[in-house]
């Protein structure tokens, strides 16, 4: 016993322990975390201060090992030596409980064997009690239990000057190092090289750790136990240190309890997991390809329902948008979204403008994402953490069933390199068969009875979200809200007809038609190219909304007299507007620019006149000589002025 073992927190953070925060403050905040002080444990990890003050005393186990080792040495008691009886009394004290400690370890065949061991010795006690010697009395249990007398014998050394009732562990078989028989000795060194060998994520086999170790051994000089010992030794090492070397991290977290989340504190659509699944299915693309699909698909936390999905190449944020859009079209916006913070998921078009995203870089300038946009609390969790996204426990549903659909013989994969089937890639499903089946298997996943987890309580996925959905608030996306999730189109130009071609479909609405010859940008959904689309201009301001126009058949006359008709009562529309627009004739407005014609004003007088120099006469003849004089004439006419 140490000669304190009870500490306030201020007296903690005073002593500068290791581990420990260095104020009263900060040691507090860790017994409430740690829950030093719960009442179960009272005066054995806390106590309450006697004195003035009052408060709270914590005991030092509650600390970290650093910490508590830093006490007992600060804190170890330094008693008057004691007498030799009384040493000697300790130290057996000492040695029984580290027996029944050593006892409570051992198996269930070993405590058996101890306590036949123990019948026996106390068989022999019962006949001397009874007045028979005590040779005879073991010759006889001897020969009853069918062991020789020696063994008697050597059973009773074994607990010779220990207490009666402490000699069930000391007659428990055990080898050399764990009962009082002497260990054999390991030189220091080859044991932490023996433990450096063993303890390593390659896992190799222990005879082989062990044999490397004696080639070093005959070298060095050194005498090694048996194999047998120090694999007993390896053995007391903690587990969980030695999966932690050998099977690393993931397989200790399993070692550990995982959280038990209580999904009834939701209703139906508050909260959604989405996550995305690669299918070991082979399917053939459209363009010829084959290759595995990835579903994306988003479920709801309080019923287990799968509500949206979509198939594509890869798990790509233009999967998860539509799989989104797909979700709030059909139910509504939900309030929380889990999800994992992949490249795909934690895309800047879905979350840019949360804080706590860690993937990509986060700019004060970024765009508001699409659930941030919406009011949409986003929690990112690990990946392949079934219990942060209950998804994947559906994933593993589809993987063990569905993808081995009969409709997918020779397509499947198998679920690993090493699990492949016998008619591996024989086979190539196409997309659209692939599409139909995983649809019906959604709608079975759904809709299957039974449920036992969560709050199903034995009824389907479909029954109890349709329960908790038809009494819950549910938020409903406005027509701006929808044009959110569509997907952005590279900027196409407006024909000359009014019509905006795209992938083969026109599409045309009174807006297009004053927008011929421009650019504008256009959203919509690639799994639905019949439906309207959503027109933008260059600079982002939204235009409407263009229908597509279906082609009709070249010699359908019904068809040829409807669209005439459509377009007849467009252009007296627009012939109706027009009129209502202009209401001044033309002739109006002529009038009135004929009233404001300028006037020519008069020739001014010249108020100075020059004289003309030279030879007037001739200058005057000539201007008075007809313009069809001879060419002769007029060169001697020419002639005279330039002198």
């Amino acid at each position: 016993m140490l000669a304190r073992e009870f500490f306030s927190a201020a007296e903690l953070a005073a002593l500068a322990l290791p581990m420990v925060p260095g104020t009263e403050r900060g040691v507090q905040l860790v017994a409430q975390a740690e829950a030093w002080a719960s009442p179960e444990t009272e005066s054995r990890r806390w106590r309450r201060r006697a004195g003035r003050g009052g408060g709270i005393e914590y005991h030092f186990t509650c600390l970290p090992l650093a910490a508590q080792a830093r006490i007992s040495l600060d804190f170890a008691p330094t008693p008057a030596p004691a007498p030799d009886a009384a040493r000697a009394e300790t130290k057996g004290a000492l040695r029984t409980a580290e027996m029944w400690a050593w006892f409570e370890r051992q198996p269930e065949k070993k405590q058996a064997e101890a306590r036949h061991r123990l019948e026996t010795l106390q068989a022999v006690d019962a006949l001397v009690a009874g007045g028979i010697g005590r040779t005879a009395a073991k010759r006889q249990v001897a020969a009853l239990r069918k062991i020789g007398q020696a063994t008697v014998y050597e059973w009773e050394r074994l607990v010779s000057g220990i207490d009666r009732p402490d000699w069930l562990p000391f007659l428990a078989p055990r080898h050399a190092g764990s009962g009082g028989a002497r260990a054999a000795e390991c030189p220091a060194e080859a044991w932490e090289m023996l433990k450096a060998d063993y303890l390593r994520p390659e896992q190799p086999n222990f005879s082989d750790c062990y044999r490397r170790l004696q080639a070093i051994a005959a070298t060095r000089g050194w005498t090694l136990p048996s194999e047998k010992t120090l694999w007993r030794r390896i053995g007391e090492l903690p587990t969980v240190m030695v999966e932690l070397a050998r099977k690393g991290e993931d397989a200790v977290k399993r070692l550990y309890p995982s959280q038990q989340r209580d999904r009834g504190v939701f209703h139906a659509l508050e909260a959604v997991n989405a996550d995305g699944h690669q299918w070991d299915v082979f399917v053939r693309w459209p363009d010829g390809d084959i290759a595995r699909p990835v579903m994306t698909a988003i479920q709801d936390l309080y019923s287990g329902k799968i509500l949206a999905w979509r198939i594509d190449r890869s798990e790509s944020a233009h999967a998860f948008r539509l799989a989104f859009g797909e979700l709030v079209e059909t139910w509504g916006i939900p309030d929380a979204f889990w999800l994992d913070n992949t490249r795909a998921a934690a895309n800047k078009t879905m979350t840019g403008g949360v804080k706590t995203r860690f993937r990509f870089k986060v700019r004060e300038e970024d765009p508001m994402g699409i659930l941030p946009s919406l009011d949409i609390a986003v929690h990112w969790t690990q990946p392949y953490s079934g219990q942060s996204k209950p998804i994947e426990r559906a994933f593993r549903d589809f993987a063990g069933n569905s993808a081995k659909h009969p409709a997918f013989a020779g397509a499947y994969t198998g679920n690993s390199p090493t699990a492949k089937p016998e008619n591996y890639a024989s086979a190539a499903v196409p997309l659209d068969d692939f599409t139909r089946v995983i649809t019906g298997e959604v709608i079975a996943h759904n809709a299957r009875p039974n449920r036992t987890g969560g709050v199903c309580r034995g009824r389907s996925f479909d029954e109890t979200f349709a329960e908790s959905y038809a009494r819950s608030p549910i938020r409903k996306a406005s027509e701006a809200q929808r044009r959110l999730w569509l997907l952005a189109a590279e900027a196409v130009a407006v024909r000359s007809d009014g019509c905006v071609h795209f992938h083969g479909n026109r599409y045309w609405s009174e807006q297009t038609a004053a927008l011929a010859g421009k650019r504008v940008t256009l959203r919509f959904d690639p799994d639905a190219l019949h439906e309207p689309i959503a027109l933008y201009r260059m600079d982002g301001a939204f235009i409407g909304q263009a229908e597509c126009q279906v082609a009709a058949g070249f010699d359908s006359v019904e068809a040829a007299r409807l669209h005439a008709k459509a377009r007849r009562a467009w252009m007296r529309a627009q012939r109706d507007l027009l009129a209502a627009e202009r209401t001044m004739s033309i002739r109006e407005v002529a009038a009135a620019i004929a009233a404001t014609e300028p006037v020519e004003p008069e020739m001014p007088e010249p108020r100075v006149v020059r004289l003309v120099r030279g030879n007037t006469a001739l200058a005057a003849r000539a201007e008075a000589e007809p313009d069809d004089q001879p060419e002769s004439e007029q060169l001697l006419l020419r002639a005279l002025r330039l002198q």
